[in-house]
């Protein structure tokens, strides 16, 4: 292995989750349906639905680097929050199994009267699940539990909703590192971004590779502040000191638009619903209502409007999330 010195990563805690590296694969027939190689760019798929951890996802990268801290520092249980069908949430469980720890789970409420999608899978991995009152901020709940956790002698490790900070981001950091390896002809890489770790982790990472892609983020979630720009910018800037480097991204250096994302978080679109359609009758392949559904709606809209050259190369960043589909309301 390379030193610290020799390699940003190195230096970092970190425990092996999922199949490394993803599968990458091309998406001719969608590519042929939005108008061919005299039309469109060249299509492909990164798999991070495929990882091989408990249906997948892109949490699973950030979960390799907050479980290596969380060990390092000798907890041994879990804390983290989301949506009742939060992925990160289920994978978060799966972890925690994985490693012999618990997982405690607080999640927006009321808990429905019947569990489905996600809120199965966390049942069966054995989580705690802990449901927020109709209006309470789940975030808030994270540190009173864990204080509650530590008096009875448990050492755990909160991670934030989406595992979207410095240390989960460096996993999206890597993730880069892997694509560009696979891929170096990318022009263009389409992603989700719900929490913003993911396209936070993503722009450090291609700019450390020196790949020339584009990240182009879609927001599906509103953001903390004024826009997903300054979101994005403000924790890709602090992966980048995690790594060591003098990197500094501005606002004015994201682009995350909110066209697609619908009423609301998790709110159904019939540009969504068109494009699950689409992918699936054309490749066999199934995306998430919630995350890369409206991701893909975005790449598709860009594509019949002439965004992309046919001589470019489209990476669209599959996230995973496929549970969600097995969910009431979906």
């Amino acid at each position: 292995m390379p030193d610290a010195a020799a390699d940003p990563f190195a230096g970092l805690p970190r425990v092996q989750l999922g199949v490394r590296p993803t599968p990458l694969h091309p998406l001719p027939r969608l590519r042929e349906l939005l108008g061919g190689a005299g039309k469109a760019p060249r299509l492909l798929i990164k798999r991070d639905d495929l990882d091989g951890v408990a249906f997948g996802g892109n949490k699973t990268r950030k979960l390799e680097w907050l479980l290596g801290e969380a060990r390092a520092q000798g907890c041994d249980t879990l804390v983290t929050a989301g949506a009742a069908q939060s992925n990160h949430c289920r994978l978060t469980a799966a972890a925690a199994a994985m490693y012999g720890m618990e997982a405690h789970l607080c999640l927006r409420g009321p808990e429905p009267e019947k569990h489905t999608g996600n809120l199965v899978l966390d049942d069966w991995l054995g989580a705690r699940l802990h449901f927020a009152a109709p209006g309470e901020n789940v975030s808030a709940l994270l540190e009173p539990l864990a204080g509650e956790l530590r008096a009875r002698g448990r050492r755990p490790y909160v991670i934030p909703i989406g595992g979207s900070n410095a240390v989960g981001g460096v996993g999206y950091a890597w993730a880069a590192r892997e694509a560009a390896e696979q891929c170096p002809e990318a022009t263009h890489i389409v992603v989700a971004t719900g929490s913003g770790g993911t396209q936070a982790g993503l722009e450090v990472g291609v700019r450390l590779a020196g790949w020339g892609a584009r990240v182009l983020g879609v927001g599906v979630a509103e953001p903390d502040t004024t826009s997903w720009n300054v979101d994005v910018a403000d924790l890709a800037n602090r992966i980048a000191e995690r790594l060591g480097s003098g990197l500094r991204l501005a606002p004015g250096d994201i682009e995350c638009p909110m066209d697609w994302m619908g009423p609301a978080y998790a709110a159904p679109t019939p540009e969504c619903e068109d494009a699950l359609q689409t992918l699936a009758r054309a490749e066999g392949i199934f995306a998430d209502p919630v995350y890369s559904g409206k991701a893909l709606a975005a790449l598709l809209d860009w594509v019949r409007a002439g965004r992309f050259s046919p001589t470019d190369t489209v990476l669209f960043w599959h996230t995973g999330g496929t549970p969600a589909l097995f969910a009431e309301g979906h």
